[in-house]
């Protein structure tokens, strides 16, 4: 029998996040938003019962007593602690409390004491990194089992144009796992038809078509809220049509799709560090120029399968799969 989880919910809310949990409500039930923003129906409720249509309405109250609590620290404690430490700046918290109940009669616990110093800032409360540790991976071995997708958003500093401000260009990359080749190829609108666009290219670059595209949630490959009648989304309808599976990585989780990533960064650093183009058809030149260059550099991790060669390039690995699995030569 399984556990149920238990829910988490979030302790506060801004007013702005209250605001657009209101306004997609307009378009969703209640049930879709209390999921989206992790707080129970009943507080959506709440919320729109308050707003009466200005962002001050939403803002949190003020919980704090206006009485301070009858066994707080006195003006006069206050001041012989604010004292000890403007003549000792590097005092710690038990020569403080010495001099304190030595000097002045202070008959509190040093709890007592640690809580004061630290409401009050002067012990910042150090929060604790939590260590991150990556799961096994599996690295699919056969070629045109997994890609990876991704769009970049070309530096504006790299074209040196006309109408500047106005113009926008992207490079969608698409990597097989299994070689590290990549294609890339440069469009000047960021939409689900580029992507369409994007991949019937691909097929036609590697010769085949993949089991599986793995890419992140943006609006270019998913719906990321609850559409009007359910439609599904131009990527699922391609991915269908060719039966090919669409996964979802984990929201704000970059480094599920780490290889295309990591291509990106070494865009930056072989290719737009160095572009100047002045034209969308200049920059698909430059672009289909570098993606030969960058197929043909050798990667530490690649190495044939009995592990007597290393350092292959993704094309040289891509010669090697295709004779190994499908018995083709290139």
């Amino acid at each position: 029998m399984k556990r149920k989880q238990k829910k988490i919910y979030k302790i506060a809310y801004s007013a702005e996040e209250k605001f657009k949990a209101l306004n997609l409500l307009k378009i969703s039930t209640f049930e879709f938003v209390a999921h989206r923003y992790h707080c129970t129906i009943q507080t959506l409720y709440r919320w729109r019962r308050i707003f009466d249509g200005s962002l001050k309405s939403l803002e949190p109250k003020y919980c704090a007593p206006y009485t301070p609590h009858p066994n707080c620290h006195t003006q006069e404690e206050i001041k012989h602690i604010k004292d000890l430490i403007k003549r000792n700046p590097h005092i710690g918290l038990n020569e403080l409390y010495g001099k304190l109940r030595l000097n002045y009669s202070y008959s509190r616990n040093p709890t007592s004491l640690y809580r004061f110093l630290r409401k009050n800032g002067w012990y910042e409360e150090v929060k604790k990194k939590k260590i991150y540790i990556p799961q096994p991976y599996h690295t699919p071995e056969q070629i045109g089992e997994k890609w990876q997708l991704d769009v970049k958003h070309i530096p504006l500093s790299c074209y040196v144009g006309e109408f500047k401000e106005e113009r926008r260009f992207y490079q969608y990359t698409v990597i097989d796992e299994a070689t590290r080749e990549r294609f890339i190829y440069p469009y000047e609108e960021l939409c689900p038809q580029s992507t369409i666009n994007f991949l019937k290219r691909a097929i036609l670059y590697f010769g085949y078509k993949p089991n599986i595209i793995q890419t992140d949630n943006g609006s270019e490959f998913t719906y990321t809220r609850q559409t009007k009648y359910d439609q599904i989304h131009l990527l699922d309808k391609f991915c269908l049509y060719y039966k090919i599976k669409h996964k979802l990585i984990k929201p704000r989780t970059p480094r599920h799709n780490g290889k295309v990533e990591r291509s990106h960064r070494n865009d930056n650093e072989r290719f737009y560090k160095w572009l100047k183009f002045y034209s969308y058809e200049d920059l698909k030149l430059q672009m289909k120029a570098y993606l030969e260059r960058s197929n043909n550099i050798p990667i530490s991790l690649l190495k044939t399968r009995d592990k007597t060669k290393t350092w292959l390039t993704p094309k040289e690995k891509r010669k090697e799969l295709l004779l190994l699995d499908w018995g083709v030569i290139e």
